[in-house]
């Protein structure tokens, strides 16, 4: 390819781009890329065109009916896929893995703690009132009964991190 060819063509292509890709809904210079590089293949087979600038209008009239046809086969994803806040199969199993290790370690506590701490983490949300009626303690005392009980949790489960920690 000549910088001659180049240079009679270039603008040709910008506006037949820009007008074909207003009704396509393709990038205008997406479309100049793809009819470019079509250029340089055909080059590379056959040649230069015979008549450039007929060429050219056909390459994008063609790489348009590409797009299209491209655009209604192909779905766009609703997030990208790096954005997708659901978490895989690796966060899902050291999520579990944490879960048990704490129920494990609330299981080990000492007196009522276990009773307490494992109404606390209920999936079923258990209010204050509802505790203390299951627990037969007064309302007033859970606050430091739990204050107590995560006391003990976390001396318990504080050389059970700092291993973690140490191993990477």
């Amino acid at each position: 390819m000549t910088p001659d060819m180049v240079a009679t063509l270039r603008p040709l292509l910008a506006a037949e781009a820009s007008a074909e890709a207003y009704a396509s809904g393709a990038e205008p210079g997406d479309l100049e890329q793809a009819v470019w590089l079509r250029l340089l293949e055909r080059l590379d087979t056959d040649g230069p065109p015979l008549d450039p600038q007929g060429w050219l209008r056909r390459a994008v009239r063609s790489e348009v009916r590409r797009s299209r046809r491209t655009s209604r086969l192909e779905r766009p994803y609703g997030a990208e896929p790096a954005e997708d806040r659901r978490p895989g199969p690796e966060q899902v199993a050291l999520t579990a893995a944490r879960h048990r290790a704490l129920h494990d370690a609330v299981r080990r506590l000492p007196g009522r703690c276990p009773r307490l701490l494992a109404a606390l983490l209920s999936p079923k949300d258990l209010t204050y009132q509802e505790i203390a009626g299951e627990l037969g303690i007064s309302q007033g005392s859970l606050g430091p009964e739990r204050s107590r009980c995560l006391g003990c949790l976390r001396r318990l489960l504080t050389p059970e991190v700092a291993a973690l920690e140490a191993r990477g």
